[in-house]
Order: C-alpha cells, then sequence, then structure tokens
C-alpha cells in the first residue's frame, strides 16, 4: 500500500505534463452547397458511369498522350517552384523537431575558470590576495517542465504548419501539371491557328494574283483590287501575330518543365493531342474538403488554434529547473582529485502577477484563429466556384463546338457560292470578302473552342483535387 502511495506524486506529475490548454479543435461548416449547381448550363451528373474521381485518378492515367506525360515528367523533375515548395517542407519539418526538442531538457558540458583579487580591507587576513577557481561539470541549464502545455502548444502549431507546408507543395504540384497541360495545350492551339493563317495568306496571295491580271485588262475596278490588297495585309498581320504567339508558348512551356522542350515533343495541332479521361465531379461538394489546398488551410486553422493554447498556459506559473554536477578546486590539477566533487540545483518558479502584453497577446492568438476561419471558408467556397465554373464550361462547350462546326461547313458553302457568282458576275467583289472574313473568323472561333474544351478538362481536374498523385 505504501508503495502505491509513493506513486502518486509521480501519476500526478504525469497528468499535469500530458495536459494542454489550447480548445478542442471542431472543423467548421463548409459554407458552400452539399450538392454541385444543376440546370440546363452545368453537365448531368450521371451515376454508375466509367468515369473516376479526380482526387483518385493519378495525373499519369489523366494524360492520356505519352509526349505530354514526357514533358510532365521532366516538369515534375526540374521545375524550380516545386522544389522551393519541397525545400519548404523540410524547412517545417526542422522547424517541427525544434518544438519536439524545446521538450527536452539541454545538457550542457562547462568548463570555467576565474580568478578574483581582493584588497587588504576587505580580506579576511588583512592583506591582498587573488582567489582561483576551476570548474568542470555537467549541467542542465534553464529547462522549463511543461507543466501546463506551453511548450506542447507551440510544438503542436510547428506541427500543424509542417502538415500545412506538405499540403501546399502537393498544390503545387497540381498547379504545375494543370499549367503544364494548359501550356502544351496553348502551344497546339496556336500552331493550328498559325497553320490555318498561313494557308489562308496563300489562298488570298493567290486570289490577288488572279485579280490584279484582271484588272490589268481592264475586267474589274481599282476599288476590287484594293480590297484583295487589304485581305493580303490581314493575313499577312494574323500570320505575324501566330508566329509570335505560338513562339511566346513555347517559351512559357520551357519555362515551366524548366529546360528546352524537344521539338519531337510538341504538338502539330490539337488534334494530334490525345484528349484526356473523363473524370467525374462525385454527388457532394464534401470532396472538395480533400483538396491539398484546403487541407492546407485547415491545417493554418489548427495551427492558430494551437497558439491559443499556448497564450493561455502564459497565465500559469513557469517551472524552471537548473542544475549541474562536476568538480571544483582552486587548482586545475585538483579537479579530479578525490573530493573535488560539487553540484548545484536551482529550481525556478515564476508566478505572473500583471502583465498586460499577455493578455493582448492571447487576444490576438483568438483573432487569428477566427483569420484563420474566414480564410479557410474562404478557400472551400473558391475552390466550389471552380469546380462549378468547369462543370458549367463542360455542360455547354459541346453545344457549342457543334453549333460553330455547323456554321462553319455553312459558310464554306456560302464563300463558294459567292465566289462563283462573282465569277460570273454576278455579285461584288464586296460580298466575296464579307463571306471570306466570316468564315475565317469562325475557323479561328472553331479552334478556340476545341482548346477551350480541352483546357476545360484540366482545370475541372485540378479543381476537384487531381494531381499530387
Amino acid at each position: 500500500m505504501n508503495r502505491k502511495l509513493y506513486l502518486l506524486p509521480v501519476v500526478a506529475v504525469l497528468f499535469l505534463y500530458s495536459c494542454t490548454m489550447a480548445p478542442k479543435y471542431t472543423r467548421p461548416d463548409a459554407p458552400v452547397p452539399s450538392e454541385w449547381p444543376k440546370g440546363t448550363a452545368y453537365a448531368e451528373i450521371k451515376t454508375g458511369t466509367s468515369e473516376q474521381a479526380a482526387s483518385e485518378l493519378p495525373w499519369a492515367l489523366f494524360i492520356t498522350d505519352k509526349r505530354l506525360q514526357k514533358v510532365l515528367e521532366t516538369a515534375l523533375a526540374n521545375n524550380r517552384d516545386l522544389r522551393v515548395a519541397a525545400l519548404n517542407v523540410e524547412k517545417m519539418k526542422a522547424m517541427y523537431g525544434i518544438g519536439v526538442a524545446s521538450l527536452l531538457p539541454t545538457i550542457n558540458a562547462l568548463g570555467s575558470l576565474s580568478k578574483a583579487g581582493v584588497p587588504a580591507d576587505l580580506s579576511q587576513s588583512g592583506s591582498a590576495s587573488t582567489t582561483e577557481r576551476y570548474d568542470a561539470s555537467i549541467g542542465i541549464t534553464s529547462w522549463e517542465v511543461d507543466f501546463f502545455g506551453r511548450i506542447r502548444s507551440l510544438k503542436d502549431k510547428a506541427l500543424e504548419e509542417f502538415m500545412a507546408t506538405d499540403q501546399a507543395r502537393l498544390s503545387t504540384q497540381i498547379m504545375l501539371i494543370s499549367s503544364v497541360t494548359q501550356a502544351y495545350l496553348a502551344v497546339a492551339a496556336n500552331r493550328e491557328a498559325l497553320h490555318l493563317v498561313s494557308r489562308t495568306l496563300e489562298s488570298q496571295e493567290a486570289g490577288y494574283k488572279l485579280i490584279q491580271k484582271r484588272y490589268d485588262v481592264g475586267m474589274i475596278s481599282e476599288l476590287d483590287l484594293r480590297r484583295a490588297q487589304s485581305q493580303v495585309d490581314v493575313a499577312r498581320g494574323d500570320v505575324a501575330n501566330y508566329t509570335q504567339l505560338t513562339a511566346q508558348s513555347e517559351n512559357a512551356l520551357n519555362l515551366l518543365a524548366a529546360s528546352p522542350v524537344p521539338q519531337d515533343l510538341l504538338p502539330a495541332d490539337l488534334s494530334s493531342v490525345s484528349s484526356p479521361r473523363e473524370i467525374s465531379a462525385g454527388l457532394s461538394s464534401e470532396l472538395l474538403l480533400n483538396r491539398p489546398d484546403i487541407l492546407a488551410s485547415e491545417y493554418q486553422l489548427k495551427a492558430a488554434n494551437a497558439n491559443i493554447g499556448a497564450a493561455r498556459a502564459a497565465f500559469f506559473p513557469r517551472v524552471i529547473l537548473t542544475g549541474a554536477a562536476g568538480t571544483a578546486s582552486v587548482e586545475l590539477s585538483g579537479l579530479f582529485k578525490p573530493g573535488s566533487f560539487a553540484w548545484s540545483f536551482a529550481p525556478q518558479i515564476i508566478m505572473p502577477i500583471f502583465d498586460a502584453r499577455t493578455w493582448f497577446a492571447y487576444r490576438v492568438t483568438k483573432i487569428d484563429r477566427e483569420i484563420a476561419v474566414a480564410q479557410y471558408e474562404k478557400s472551400i467556397q473558391a475552390a466550389f466556384r471552380e469546380v462549378a465554373d468547369a462543370l458549367a464550361v463542360k455542360g455547354t462547350v459541346d453545344r457549342q463546338i457543334n453549333a460553330q462546326q455547323s456554321l462553319v461547313d455553312a459558310l464554306s458553302v456560302a464563300y463558294r457560292l459567292t465566289l462563283a457568282r462573282y465569277d460570273k458576275g454576278i455579285d461584288s467583289y464586296l460580298s466575296v470578302l464579307d463571306a471570306q472574313r466570316s468564315l475565317y473568323g469562325a475557323q479561328k472561333g472553331l479552334i478556340a473552342l476545341h482548346f477551350a474544351r480541352f483546357n476545360n478538362t484540366v482545370t475541372l481536374y485540378k479543381a476537384l483535387g487531381g494531381g499530387y498523385k
């Protein structure tokens, strides 16, 4: 029975050592609807389909184009933003290690020499003297026993910040994969548009030569000649513009890949790029809570919550232990002789009585938590909007492409008929120019819509948290 009583102080210390002043964490309710928007603008979510959830689909399976996969592998290995994100994770891991180590005592080996001269009127012997002391010891300097969890709360805060940084790295990887893919598609779209305007320029120049011959023999007026020339000049400007855009899109891709992308890996046009796999947004918006950037925001909220515990513990006493054991002697040679053992033990209790800064610091931590809650909720709202916008594009872009393709087909026929009527002298050349401009604009619009469809699939994948596997 007596032995059990001896254990009570130990149990009490362990109980106090395990306590923390941090409030219990409760995840805030998501400030968005539980279901995705519905209506004529949105893609219908079908159950029982083969579409896979984005967060469960590795990027190597989502991206089906082999050349693009090689470009992505290069970017993941070399991109500097991703490298910085990984280094930040290592940095926060080390910071967490500092927090854990703060719970343990710091043990130092100490060696010291002190000399003091004592004047005669202060000396007990009545004559001036010099005293010497040599010390060698191992000791603990200012170890705070964390009874009220102040240091543990700071350690927990460091842990949550480390987890947030790791999720930020995953978010950076998702952003990199989507950015590289979209840049790759931009190269394909610009090259396809450049091919279109180059063919248009060739056609315009050939038409201009025919008009020039007719003008030379007096069959047409100078007005028709100048109108034909204006179309050639417009096509020349477009060729120069898309040549520039193609070069800039390739530069952007090279920057993301952190090295020049070989020409044999670049696409000739959008039709040469294999379409990504179709994905499903799922039935519930709760999936957004697993997005790395939202998880990072939640970890920051948990860190702010833990910081409150450290601020609360500052109102309670702090127990600090200092101690050392070793040898001491008036002579260096006597340090390790028998009888030279020396020790010291100096416990200290600091009881806060009045420090207005403590109250303000506690208030700051509570406000920081409210800020973290608002930022967490905002990140969920922004993610919901990203997915909703992508679903709206997914639900309408195919209809736009079908309508645009029908428009291109109709304008192609109209252009041929108008050109035939002009050759027979029925229509003026102005009608030919109008039909040509309309067809040209519709063809460029069709390329833009195909690019938008590709691009939106990648955007939806990113918005749903895919790409970190």
